[in-house]
């Protein structure tokens, strides 16, 4: 009995296997004729061995033809299926894989087999956390036609049962193993990945006839794993995190995207409703899932897509990976932040700057912002919020953000800004932060500051009234970038930005 054949670092366990919670629910319900099964869940915690597993103890494993969305010859296959009539028992895995109008086809055709009760025909759906809501979204009445089994996280218990059964088929005893079965995120992939290390490490590779004893401390079985995945994953955290490309003064809208994943049980997370959470960051990566920047960067970086999955419709991101969920988990993000680029994590403020114009200056003030909002800052532009401000006391959302949420305050002031009731209400709110080097004034040639104007002592720019809006744009926007970047790295050097409080260390 060899050390391979029992902590499987890949493939189907084989002395290893442990039913999950779900397992009698999912057993039914594929001995059940016609109805649907779409079964969910994160990645490595045993959905697809369950499911082969439950066919063989049906009797039915040879007859049911199982499919992957990830392999080119099966695609074929899977559009084939959805012009027959009675193809017998069809798992596809990975489904969340499939185009837009395929999944939609599937679940029409689930609804179809449901209310036949069909006996020559039945489809099963196996993907990551959250993968069965884009159906449900596509087909209302598809949810009481179907069995929708959630796989969670594996409890400690039964982490710790697949630890022993693989003791008894060695003849060991790993001295970590409740370690392992604490910290394994309950992915049974992980806790192999652990116990095939820690006996590595212990120098033991086959069974032996008298028990041997797995001495390897926990960190340093942890630590040569995430060392072991800092090869193969760091460069792909790294091309996640800085998009296209490091943007000076950038809120890393990616960086925090992934951040928030790791801290998820799920390793899936709504992001629309995760802001929520993080009103500070709504300008930012609201901007990447508004603009779809986001879905045009995972769409260019292919590599990425063996690790997350992102569903632009229902804006829900989820981690395909467990060795790279396990190593974002573990890894210092304040280290990572700043090796990649990003003086920190953390940000004091929900906007790095608030735009404050008459109408008339619009059209310049729209251009900084498009211009900023590119280079992923936080920008406070009313046009932009139009649909937060709905229904709301207009003066008591707008107050708090010149007085306090943003970081600067940047005003146009043209002749027409004195003269504007909404100008003076903003000028009320922020009046106060003269002094504290937060107000950044932008004056036009016909509204230069008099002698007694708060403003005079202020360092500002000027609007050069011959140069086109866009290149005036260009320029402002330019000062302001290189302003935040060197306020941002001002903040971490004073100890103003604290760091993330899932922070955590790498052994």
């Amino acid at each position: 009995m060899k050390l391979q054949d029992v902590f499987k670092l890949s493939g189907m366990p084989t002395h290893t296997f442990v039913k999950p919670t779900e397992y009698l629910r999912l057993s039914v319900a594929l001995d059940t004729p016609g109805r649907g099964v779409i079964i969910e869940g994160p990645s490595g915690i045993g959905k697809t061995t369950s499911v082969i597993k439950a066919l063989s103890e049906l009797g039915i494993h040879k007859e049911t033809e199982i499919l992957s969305a990830r392999k080119s010859k099966d695609l074929i296959r899977i559009s084939e299926i959805l012009q027959l009539s009675d193809f017998g028992m069809v798992v596809i895995d990975d489904f969340h894989k499939l185009n837009r109008e395929t999944q939609e086809a599937y679940a029409n055709l689930m609804k179809v087999l449901a209310d036949e009760e069909s006996s020559d025909a039945k489809i099963v759906l196996i993907g990551i956390n959250k993968a069965g809501q884009p159906l449900l979204d596509m087909a209302r009445d598809l949810r009481n036609r179907i069995d929708l089994i959630k796989f969670e996280s594996n409890p400690e218990e039964k982490v710790l049962q697949l630890l022993e059964l693989g003791e008894q088929a060695l003849n060991i005893d790993i001295a970590i193993k409740t370690q392992i079965s604490q910290q394994s995120e309950g992915s049974f992939h992980i806790a192999q990945i652990l116990a095939h290390r820690a006996c590595i490490l212990s120098e033991f590779s086959f069974k032996q006839e008298t028990q041997v004893k797995i001495n390897t401390s926990f960190e340093t079985v942890k630590g040569a794993i995430l060392d072991e995945l800092s090869l193969s994953f760091y460069d792909l955290a790294k091309k996640f995190c800085t998009g296209q490309r490091v943007k000076k003064g950038s809120r890393a809208p990616y960086l925090h995207v992934l951040n928030w994943l790791s801290q998820d049980p799920e390793w899936s997370i709504n992001i629309r409703n995760t802001l929520s959470q993080y009103p500070q960051h709504k300008p930012s990566v609201g901007q990447i899932i508004d603009r779809g920047h986001l879905r045009d960067h995972l769409d260019a970086c292919l590599e990425l897509d063996e690790v997350v999955h992102y569903d632009d419709d229902s804006s829900i991101i989820s981690i395909e990976d467990p060795k790279f969920y396990y190593y974002i988990k573990n890894m210092s993000w304040s280290n990572f932040a700043r090796n990649i680029g990003f003086p920190s994590i953390e940000f004091k403020f929900k906007y790095d700057f608030a735009l404050s114009f008459a109408g008339a200056q619009r059209p310049l003030a729209e251009e900084v912002f498009n211009k900023l909002s590119v280079n992923e800052v936080g920008v406070f532009y009313d046009h932009n919020e139009q649909h937060r401000i709905l229904a709301e006391s207009v003066e008591s959302y707008l107050a708090p953000i010149y007085a306090s949420e943003s970081r600067f305050v940047v005003t146009l002031l043209s002749k027409e800004y004195p003269q504007r009731i909404w100008c003076k209400f903003e000028s009320e709110q922020f009046r106060g932060r003269f002094g504290t080097n937060s107000v950044i004034p932008v004056w036009y040639p016909d509204n230069y500051p008099g002698f007694f104007d708060l403003t005079s002592g202020v360092g500002g720019l000027s609007v050069d009234s011959n140069l086109p809006i866009s290149e005036q744009a260009e320029l402002i926007a330019k000062i302001l970038i290189n302003k935040i970047a060197e306020t941002r790295t001002e903040d971490v050097g004073h100890g103003d930005i604290s760091e993330s409080p899932a922070d955590t260390v790498v052994a």
